[in-house]
């Protein structure tokens, strides 16, 4: 069987540990006789899947007792309305616009209320992020929203910064697991998992017990964090298999060390790539250097012939995606 490296954002490729640990639990599942894919998520053998899946995240991130793990549904998009739906609160909220999902993200909002853009990297063509001096913010906002890591523009948020009037909420679906993060600093993460978890379908939310009260009465009980984090995320069917995956992840990322360990491997492969592309005038990228992406590199040759032949040449040497 030929064996082929996948460099889309998403749905990513999956440790090959752990993708052989799955395939020779498919069928028997911990000698229960039968696949995950077909349990109950409410039955006595599914349970310890998701309860040891938040246990091992909570230890990768150490995460604080005071904060609830969300095992949802419908992709980081989704959140594009969950955050307004469940903070906003009759309140204002900030936006950081800095490519193409934090500007989406931006726009989703607008109908949920009075939705300000803090800063925005759109005149400078997203080559990098809208530095933390530079947002504009009220301490009266119901939260500020920033992206961590601009998938497709491949610019990086490395600062460490908190505000400690105002929450902050982080869309950190591709860089999440990738690096050590101070739960503290945040009121809310999301992510979508098919970047660096798992399987498409899972969105994790790691939300601050006191947010958990400024959810519009009109919100529906599966989009409400409250309702579900007091319902273990099982106010209806979850994505049981995709959480199962995510937690063979999770070991997966334990065995290997954490998330210290993670990071040096991602600065090490990062470096060398960019190094590379450095190395003279026939690869180009434009991100400004202290905001180049860890996660996603994008670059281009000289001219787009041969960037179209790069890729197909590519792919003939089982190198998808590019």
């Amino acid at each position: 069987m030929s064996y082929q490296y996948n460099f889309s954002a998403g749905p990513a490729m999956i440790p090959k540990e752990v993708m052989l640990q799955a395939q020779h639990e498919f069928l028997n599942f911990n000698e229960t006789g039968i696949s995950v894919m077909e349990m109950s998520h409410r039955s006595k053998e599914y349970l310890p899947i998701v309860e040891k899946a938040e246990k091992n995240l909570r230890n990768l991130l150490n995460i604080p007792n005071n904060y609830k793990v969300i095992f949802l549904q419908g992709g980081a998009i989704t959140q594009n309305f969950m955050v307004p739906m469940n903070l906003l609160s009759n309140r204002s909220a900030s936006y950081v616009v800095s490519g193409y999902w934090s500007k989406r993200t931006y726009n989703d909002a607008q109908p949920f209320g009075t939705i300000k853009l803090a800063a925005s990297s759109e005149p400078n063509n997203f080559k990098k992020v809208p530095s933390f001096k530079s947002w504009n913010f009220d301490n009266n906002d119901a939260y500020v929203h920033f992206c961590q890591n601009e998938t497709v523009h491949g610019a990086e948020y490395f600062d460490t910064f908190k505000i400690p009037e105002v929450p902050l909420v982080c869309d950190m679906s591709s860089t999440i697991l990738s690096r050590p993060v101070n739960i503290d600093d945040y009121g809310v993460i999301y992510a979508g998992a098919q970047k660096n978890i798992g399987p498409s379908g899972l969105t994790i939310v790691i939300v601050r017990d006191d947010l958990l009260s400024f959810a519009d009465q009109k919100t529906p009980s599966t989009l409400n964090w409250k309702i579900q984090s007091e319902n273990n995320s099982m106010i209806n069917t979850p994505t049981t298999f995709s959480i199962y995956m995510a937690g063979l992840v999770f070991e997966w990322l334990l065995d290997l060390g954490g998330l210290k360990k993670i990071e040096e491997l991602n600065i090490k492969k990062s470096n060398y790539l960019y190094s590379f592309i450095d190395a003279d005038d026939f690869y180009i990228n434009d991100i400004e250097i202290k905001n180049r992406s860890r996660m996603n590199v994008p670059f281009r040759m000289v001219n787009d012939d041969l960037t179209k032949k790069f890729v197909a040449t590519a792919e003939e040497l089982s190198l998808i995606h590019i």
